[in-house]
């Protein structure tokens, strides 16, 4: 679509009626999702016939349609189900389509390539490396993480030209996007598939006293709104595709309303939101209030709804949903039309009907000798402004008759038919597309093939406590150790790579699991260090860390943990194109008749620990007994009685929420046999020294000196493994 402002309105839609309500209300750009592979499984999706129509909607309104596709694909739903999904809508003409998934990203590169990339939230896109890394491999526009400051993003916006799409408006997440599991591993619903149970709004009890320390308040942007345009966002976005259509409309009718004084007066304006405006706002939903988010802050209890509702919401505002319904749902949106009709006597009957930039002119019937009462201008208007059920009316019409001629009174409907359909194919006509026939489809996916020459399985070990790395070095049949950068300092990392060389293993420094501009100065400022240090190489947990060593040109070996998501083979391939890793760690989410599919040397696969299911810039520390710049270990407990460490990552600011119980394939060897993967690996947490020490053997036991166990010899979860998520 060609742009018409400086700034995009984005909203939600999950209905044809929020679409219809959306672009009514003032909407540049609606985001929906269809019956597959969108965020929001339980919304009212579209099927494919409506999103057609859906997609001619908004063209013959000069607005535009992107459709989420922004969950991780399985191997055979990306080889077997993507191309017919897509291409039908493709070929109508879909703007953009919002990816979580690189192997997504790859497949829609190579199958439709004239189709715009939008790079989800969900990639989990925090400065300016991942933005340099998504417009390298062909994204038009990249959805900032929630939790950016505007100098973050401005900082992106100045030293890179792609597209910057932020939320200014709707619920907020606990976790980063992309980041969460708990929902998964708690209920087997991933928001990873677009199916997340929002355990996060749920009650927890901490220290016996029972909140909502998961739940942020809804955010709202309307007093900062020219802030968050002037550092760079083009694309504003509001959150709510499992929204009424009254919660879209009324709230884009109020942002409406304040873009456009904006853009009217330019850079540098600054309004006041009236009264009337705010309860409008609060009144169609707030949970707990509202908060700006983190635009202007890292974190902070006031961004919390920590008391929750408990039954005890707001009172519904009838009066004004009747109000946005009437006025942006049950009334259709009509574009002003201009044109001319010529009746002169001998010729053909013309008209010519002009909207925006786009004209079209017909012809009808010879218009006749009138032999007794001809057309006078007042008789053809008259048929001529009916345009009934369009999407158009007459802003000005010009009738030009000699009045002497003369035509049915159905020549001249149809000449009106005639020039509204040529209109609308002369507006949608530049949006079709074709795809290239014939099409060599990539077809059923198979089995990943076992190399035949094997080299014998490696044991990898995570570590996030200083005093594991100690006892575990002189262990036999360790072949690597990861050690977390939140505890480990550069002055430990050349004692203990000296005394990993002494028991021949390899040591590798973990980045931190969120990278943005502080974490990017921080390693700017250790990085020769760490090359020096004698270390083999990194880990990284994020495509921000993945652009970082490229640009460093990093003579050291990188390997990819289970948060760079490669649910399928072509997502692995584009880390692999990209990167070259030593290994990417398997996915957490898939079971093992899906892991057989990613098999490859390559890859590594968790078989022991405890999976972090949140990772967030809020603190639970903070914002319960206050912040005290000391990492400790808490815990928050469900209604079930579940225990879930928490930790206070301090030196980059975030929390990791984990599992209540440890992931364990102890006695699982024969089904990770038969998977294939280069090495496994066993990730430490809160266990102590001995556990996991003890853990350790048993896992060097069973894999490498043929040790059977039927059990595991301590409480544990076999997590999706077995059970796999929907």
């Amino acid at each position: 679509m060609e742009k018409q402002n400086r700034v995009e309105l984005l909203a939600p839609a999950g209905s044809y009626e929020s679409m219809t309500a959306a672009v009514c209300a003032g909407a540049d750009a609606v985001y929906l999702g269809g019956q597959l592979f969108g965020a929001r499984a339980y919304a009212n999706n579209l099927d494919e016939e409506q999103l057609k129509q859906a997609i001619d909607y908004v063209h013959l309104h000069k607005k535009a349609l992107y459709l989420t596709v922004n969950t991780l694909l399985k191997e055979e739903e990306l080889e077997e189900k993507l191309y017919s999904y897509i291409k039908p809508l493709y070929e109508q003409g879909l703007d953009a389509v919002i990816v979580q998934d690189m192997g997504v990203f790859a497949f829609i590169r190579e199958y439709f390539p004239k189709l715009p990339i939008h790079a989800s939230t969900q990639m989990t896109l925090t400065g300016v490396y991942g933005a340099k890394l998504l417009k390298e491999l062909g994204a038009q526009r990249i959805v900032t993480a929630r939790e950016l400051t505007l100098q973050e993003i401005a900082q992106i916006h100045k030293q890179t030209d792609i597209e910057i799409e932020s939320f200014i408006h709707g619920a907020l997440c606990y976790c980063y996007s992309g980041q969460c599991l708990f929902s998964s591993i708690a209920g087997g619903r991933s928001g990873n598939r677009g199916r997340c149970a929002q355990p996060c709004r749920l009650p927890y009890t901490q220290d016996g006293r029972k909140q909502y320390y998961l739940s942020p308040k809804d955010l709202s942007t309307l007093t900062i709104l020219t802030e968050l345009i002037e550092a760079g966002i083009y694309s504003l976005k509001i959150e709510g595709r499992m929204k009424k259509p009254e919660y879209t409309a009324g709230v884009v009718s109020i942002y409406r309303k304040y873009l456009d004084l904006y853009l009217a007066h330019g850079e540098g304006y600054r309004y006041r939101v009236e009264d009337k405006d705010a309860k409008t706002l609060f009144d169609i939903y707030n949970r707990g209030g509202f908060t700006e988010g983190y635009y202007k802050k890292h974190n902070g209890k006031d961004m919390m709804f920590l008391q929750g509702r408990e039954g005890d919401g707001p009172e519904r505002n009838d009066a004004l949903f009747e109000n946005i319904r009437k006025n942006y749902i049950d009334r259709e949106k009509k574009e002003p039309l201009t044109g001319s009709v010529t009746v002169i006597k001998g010729e053909p009957a013309r008209m010519t009907i002009h909207f925006e930039h786009t004209s079209a002119t017909v012809l009808g019937e010879n218009v006749q000798e009138a032999q007794k009462q001809p057309l006078d201008e007042q008789k053809i208007r008259k048929q001529m402004e009916k345009l009934g059920n369009t999407p158009y009316f007459w802003e000005s019409l010009e009738i030009i008759t000699d009045q002497a001629g003369f035509l049915p009174v159905t020549s001249l409907n149809e000449l009106r038919r005639q020039g509204i359909d040529k209109l609308k194919e002369e507006l949608l006509s530049p949006y079709r597309r074709q795809t290239a026939e014939p099409h060599i489809y990539p077809g059923k996916s198979e089995k990943a093939d076992i190399p035949a020459n094997r080299k014998p399985l490696q044991l990898h070990v995570y570590l996030e406590k200083t005093e594991y790395a100690e006892s575990l070095l002189a262990l036999d049949g360790v072949d690597a150790l990861y050690l977390d950068s939140c505890v480990y300092d550069t002055d430990e990392l050349s004692r203990l790579v000296l005394a990993g060389r002494q028991y021949q293993k390899k040591l590798f420094y973990v980045l931190p699991h969120i990278f943005r501009a502080k974490e990017a100065d921080w390693l700017d400022g250790i990085y020769e260090e760490l090359l020096q240090s004698g270390i083999d190489g990194f880990v990284v947990k994020n495509y921000e860390e993945m652009e970082y060593l490229k640009e460093k040109s990093c003579p050291l070996a990188v390997r990819c943990d289970y948060t760079v998501y490669a649910y399928n083979q072509r997502a692995a391939e584009m880390l692999r194109e990209y990167l070259a890793p030593e290994f990417i760690t398997l996915p957490v989410e898939l079971n093992s008749r899906e892991l057989k599919h990613l098999s490859a040397a390559d890859s590594e696969l968790l078989v022991y620990g405890r999976i972090p299911m949140m990772v967030s810039a809020q603190c639970v520390r903070q914002n319960t007994k206050g912040c005290s710049k000391t990492p400790e270990l808490m815990t928050i407990t469900d209604r079930y009685n579940n225990e879930f460490p928490v930790k206070n990552q301090c030196r980059f600011c975030y929390n990791r929420i984990y599992n209540c119980k440890p992931l364990s394939l102890l006695s699982r060897k024969k089904e990770i046999t038969d998977i294939a993967p280069g090495a496994v690996r066993l990730d430490f947490t809160t266990e102590t020294v001995k556990e996991a020490a003890a853990i350790t053997k048993a896992f060097i036991n069973a894999y490498k000196n043929g040790a059977s166990y039927t059990e595991e010899p301590w409480d544990f979860t076999r997590g999706h493994f077995s059970r796999g998520i929907e």
